[in-house]
């Protein structure tokens, strides 16, 4: 059984930044032949690290340190107004929460958006073996949460627990929807999960200040960042 102790990670060779143009990026690998368990994974994601399928990484850039892992404390949390909204716009909504799994009702979903919303990225285009390595491959205690209109799937929130937390993996939705603002509201129901099932945090991956994309994170609050070893409430607007 490995442990924090017993893991030996691996880095990749400098590569083009997904997120910040013209720089370099490495990237840490704990090594695949590890076996991680629930427990093992949370005290990884407390040390800044994420999961996508069965690889568990953190950023590892020598001369860049952009990449700031966040967290929500989701006792504290308290919606503003835009998100009160949200929640009363989406009434309608039926959820389910199922374990992570391939379908190919989830996959359309999930190539739909793909399609029409990251054309500009990495994960274009989509296909099902990235869909199956990316949400289904490696899941421990991992689900989707299923997001209904009228028993239409319109929205998929993959989500991992872990000891002390919920882990928001990535979230998809009907891209005709956008002003349904599902991705604020897959958020606002995880916040929601954690407090029911008594744990302290939501884990939402990275920020990155000059990345647009990533944005929308720090509308909620409050926000604990991962600076120097320590979890740290900060203002990140």
């Amino acid at each position: 059984m490995s442990n924090l102790r017993t893991l030996v990670f691996f880095a990749t060779p400098p590569h083009d930044c997904s997120y910040l143009p013209d720089r370099e990026a490495t990237t840490m690998f704990v090594d695949p032949r590890a076996h991680i368990d629930k427990k093992l994974y949370s005290q990884l994601t407390a040390l800044g690290f994420r999961r996508s399928g069965s690889h568990y990484y953190r950023p590892h850039c020598e001369s860049c340190n952009a990449c700031i892992p966040v967290r929500l404390r989701v006792d504290d949390f308290e919606p503003d107004r835009n998100q009160k909204r949200v929640v009363r716009k989406n009434q309608d909504l039926e959820l389910n929460l199922v374990p992570a799994s391939f379908s190919e009702q989830h996959y359309r979903l999930y190539s739909e958006y793909i399609e029409q919303r990251h054309k500009d990225g990495d994960m274009y285009p989509p296909s099902r073996e990235q869909f199956i390595s990316f949400l289904v491959d490696g899941a421990t205690d991992s689900w989707f949460l299923e997001i209904r209109l009228e028993n239409e799937l319109v929205g998929l929130a993959a989500i991992d627990m872990l000891d002390d937390g919920l882990s928001a993996i990535y979230t998809v939705f009907k891209p005709a929807l956008q002003h349904r603002s599902l991705g604020t509201y897959a958020i606002l129901w995880q916040i929601d999960e954690a407090k029911r099932r008594g744990l302290p945090h939501l884990y939402l991956g990275y920020w990155i200040r000059e990345c647009r994309k990533m944005n929308y994170k720090t509308r909620f609050k409050p926000i604990e960042a991962l600076r120097d070893g320590h979890w740290r409430i900060i203002d990140l607007n």
